[in-house]
């Protein structure tokens, strides 16, 4: 990749830290989003109002970046994993939509938007999200992968009874056999990696159930507030080192230039 490249895709490189704030950011999507309805008592209606109007702000500032900016691009992650969740929860909590349902119906809303983008860009690629409609594409994707993250999350781990650690252990297998498809067997760099997005959303999930619902519900108990904020630090720090990291690359670029 280029440095024109660099400058102008308006997403991350597909990196170990990559997956490892992306986990983190999905993993605190489930807690926060409990954490603010359960435990502020703003309930599902109220923080799902609240969250949608704060990810519009952050979204707006993304679209504004033309460029890939890692607090931007993360803040807006985060938010629209929280409320991807309280999509989700609405849906079954408020309306008494069933888990199969959604999880059908969310796989269906993502395909429908993978099959718009790829007949209107001839890609689904995440290295060239450089203009304003493929981003567009690439935000309802991610939006409908958490959505769809959560359904499929709680339907093993609750529907199911499986379990919050059972599931993760499912999910996490999943992703490692897509991850030697790729590597091993040659399967569609594209493809991999979009399969694997949708499954971290569930991983993500299960694992952060598990550290926050009490024991008596299959969890750990360290309540939504701790696990919150101890992803919550992990993710800054993470963004912090990006950070840093982009602009020392952004310095060398620029001496490269020169020279």
């Amino acid at each position: 990749m280029t440095s024109t490249d660099h400058a102008i895709n308006r997403v991350p490189e597909v990196t170990v830290d990559f997956w490892l704030i992306k986990i983190m950011a999905v993993t605190m999507g489930e807690t926060a989003a409990d954490y603010l309805a359960v435990n502020l008592g703003l309930g599902l209606t109220t923080t799902s109002l609240i969250m949608t109007a704060v990810l519009a702000v952050a979204l707006v500032l993304q679209f504004t970046r033309k460029r890939y900016v890692p607090w931007a691009y993360w803040l807006a992650v985060v938010l629209i994993s929280v409320v991807g969740t309280l999509v989700t929860d609405n849906l079954v909590d408020n309306f008494g939509v069933r888990l199969e349902t959604t999880t059908i119906v969310f796989s269906a809303l993502l395909a429908l938007v993978f099959a718009v983008w790829y007949a209107s860009e001839k890609t689904l690629s995440i290295h060239t999200i450089f203009t304003t409609r493929r981003e567009v594409f690439y935000w309802l994707a991610i939006l409908f992968t958490f959505s769809l993250g959560t359904a499929a999350g709680d339907l093993v781990a609750e529907r199911f009874d499986m379990g919050y650690l059972t599931a993760g252990l499912i999910f996490g297998g999943v992703i490692a056999l897509i991850t030697l498809a790729y590597y091993v067997l040659g399967l569609n760099g594209i493809l991999a990696f979009w399969l694997a997005y949708i499954l971290t959303r569930p991983l993500g999930a299960s694992f952060g159930d598990l550290l926050s619902q009490p024991v008596e519900y299959g969890g750990l108990g360290f309540g939504t507030t701790f696990t919150s904020l101890i992803f919550l630090g992990s993710i800054i720090a993470l963004v912090l080192y990006m950070t840093l990291k982009q602009t020392a690359d952004d310095a060398e670029d620029i001496l490269l230039d020169a020279d």
